[in-house]
């Protein structure tokens, strides 16, 4: 270990707490601290030394060794209070106060050690302090102008020439050495203070090396004149390409007003802004091809006075990709637009349900208490027989709601089951009509079904068959005007069953197209007509479809009419993967029917 090491590490010591954290600063401590220190312990080991060889001392003499004590006081008080200016002050008042006392004993002004006036505003120097260096030199000036007119005045003794020469040549000696030993130091300090700067903006610039956020500078008119190499993988392109306006050129131009707006208010306003914006980047695993990603811009006036003084303050940003994010807000978007569209289909079912269920039931408890009161209704046989049938029929359209309800709960939970069996398809088309067809007469509408020649066999469940085909039935007549006209199609396509059901009447907006199969959704027509319903019927139809690998299609023109076309496999029990033709027929081609069957109104 060093000899030196224990007194460096007593230095350190004394150096404030205030300033450990700052290298320059601390240097700056030691500097001040450790030549006095060392100084006053050299004169105070020096006095028994002078004693032995000079006798006993003068006043004045003893006074000067005294006062070379004084930098111990001046050490200690910067070590404790940590006040570098006001110690470099203290500092020159001791050092002014020992010349002009070594003066007045050596002839005044003409004193060996005069010169060392010109020592006490360089030693100041090292405080850079422009307060500490002016008061060391009113220190100065003050002590050679008082030590001038006492000389003057011949109120001072004079010296010996041939020891004043001598003396006058060691003051300047010794001035001049400790003069260098000053501008060795101020050197030092200045060494240090320029390592400690650039070893501060390497570690900078190893930052902005290394962080993934991309660092730029901009003029006050967006223009790049800085971009860290971050920029380069964020961007997608060569730094020297995003310089000038080449990184506002990849900016996407519905987002260029806000991105300039940013960076002019950053410069104008000097507060922090912040915006978001998308920037084209080239794919990496596509030639030539470009996608836009989001990036967030945090951006912030660069702190310049000259520059906030003549308007052309210029602006740091810290740049980021949030593409991530901007996904997952997208996708929260969608999730409570999901949420909502839930909300309100549960809504719409209470009102649905509410309406459909109350109906039927006022009806039964209606009828069924004039029944019950029958004696003092005095209701004949036909009446009660009318009622009965009206809570009969109150009672079916009930049950029909209920079970409507449970399958589609047992289809949405995948708990319905289907039992593929073969059969005809052209008998339970037909035989749907029939039971459709008085209700079709009753609303003045003509039903036509043009079955094709030799439809073959169909394997699929038979009731889910013709509860599709009822329910399709059921609401062509419903959404038809009277006078209309509904035809029934069939006819082999490929490797599937094609059934069309095509009416004449309200049709559906194509806003509503995108939703139909929905469950409890009704379309409005263009009067804003409203049927009964639980909007239940084709979401059935559309998931029996699904359960035998089928599709369903709807094209519709709002006043014009509507055609729904069922594609049902002819063997569901082989149909694996559902695939979907391109696109849906506007309008179902009639096939040259060899079975045709028409209820007319007349019928």
């Amino acid at each position: 270990m060093s000899l030196v090491q224990p007194f460096r590490d007593y230095i350190d010591g004394l150096v404030h707490p205030s300033v450990q954290h700052d290298a320059l600063a601390a240097r700056r401590h030691r500097a001040f601290i450790a030549p006095r220190l060392l100084g006053s312990l050299i004169a105070i080991a020096a006095f028994p030394v002078y004693l032995a060889t000079r006798g006993v001392p003068t006043a004045l003499e003893i006074a000067i060794f005294a006062w070379l004590v004084v930098p111990i006081l001046v050490a200690y008080f910067l070590s404790r209070t940590g006040q570098y200016e006001s110690a470099h002050i203290l500092s020159s008042l001791s050092l002014t106060g020992l010349v002009f006392a070594v003066a007045c004993a050596t002839g005044g002004i003409a004193s060996f050690a005069a010169i060392w006036l010109v020592v006490v505003p360089l030693e100041a120097a090292l405080s850079v302090s422009r307060r500490a260096v002016g008061i060391a030199s009113i220190f100065a000036l003050m002590a050679a102008g008082v030590l001038l007119v006492l000389t003057n005045f011949g109120v001072l003794p004079g010296f010996d020439g041939l020891n004043g020469a001598a003396l006058t040549a060691l003051g300047i000696i010794s001035a001049s050495l400790y003069a260098t030993g000053l501008a060795l130091g101020t050197e030092s300090l200045a060494r240090t203070s320029s390592s400690l700067l650039n070893a501060e903006e390497e570690r900078y610039r190893l930052l902005a090396r290394n962080m993934t956020d991309a660092i730029t500078r901009h003029a006050r008119n967006g223009a790049v004149l800085f971009v860290s190499p971050a920029a380069e993988p964020l961007f997608g392109a060569r730094i020297e390409d995003l310089m000038g306006h080449g990184l506002f050129d990849r900016v996407h131009v519905a987002d260029r007003p806000a991105y300039l707006k940013a960076l002019s208010d950053a410069a104008m306003l000097g507060s922090q802004q912040s915006v978001e914006f998308r920037v084209k980047r080239p794919q990496s695993d596509a030639e030539h091809a470009v996608e836009f990603v989001w990036l967030e811009m945090r951006c912030r006036p660069f702190d310049d006075q000259k520059a906030a003084m003549d308007n052309s303050r210029e602006v740091v940003a810290v740049m980021r990709d949030v593409s991530d994010r901007k996904r997952q807000e997208h996708a929260l978007h969608l999730a409570q637009a999901e949420s909502d569209r839930a909300h309100a289909a549960k809504t719409k079912f209470l009102a649905t349900m509410s309406h459909e269920l109350r109906t039927p039931l006022n009806a039964i408890i209606g009828f069924s208490d004039m029944l019950v009161n029958e004696e003092q209704m005095r209701l004949d046989a036909a009446r009660r027989k009318e009622y009965a049938q009206l809570i009969n029929d109150s009672g079916s359209h009930l049950l029909s709601v209920v079970n409507g309800i449970l399958d589609m709960s047992k289809m949405e939970t995948g708990d319905f089951e289907i039992t593929p069996e073969p059969f005809a398809p052209a008998a339970v088309i037909n035989n749907c009509c029939d039971i459709l067809a008085l209700k079709a007469r009753d609303a003045d509408i003509d039903l036509i079904v043009r079955n094709a020649a030799g439809l073959p066999d169909v394997v699929a469940d038979k009731r889910a068959f013709k509860q599709i085909m009822l329910n399709l039935l059921s609401n062509a007549i419903k959404f038809s005007n009277r006078g209309g006209q509904i035809t029934v199609v069939s006819r082999v396509d490929g490797a599937r069953l094609m059934v069309s059901v095509e009416d004449n009447g309200i049709g559906i907006a194509s806003t509503d197209l995108p939703r139909i199969g929905n469950p409890f959704f009704q379309a409005r027509s263009a009067y804003d007509r409203r049927h009964d319903g639980t909007g239940l019927g084709l979401s059935i139809v559309k998931g029996l479809l699904e359960l035998h690998g089928g599709e369903l299609k709807v094209s519709s023109e709002l006043g014009k009419g509507t055609s729904i076309s069922i594609y049902l496999p002819l063997d569901c029990e082989t149909v694996t993967v559902l695939k979907k033709p391109e696109a849906a027929p506007p309008h179902v081609e009639t096939a040259v029917a060899a079975d045709e069957m028409t209820v007319r109104k007349s019928a």
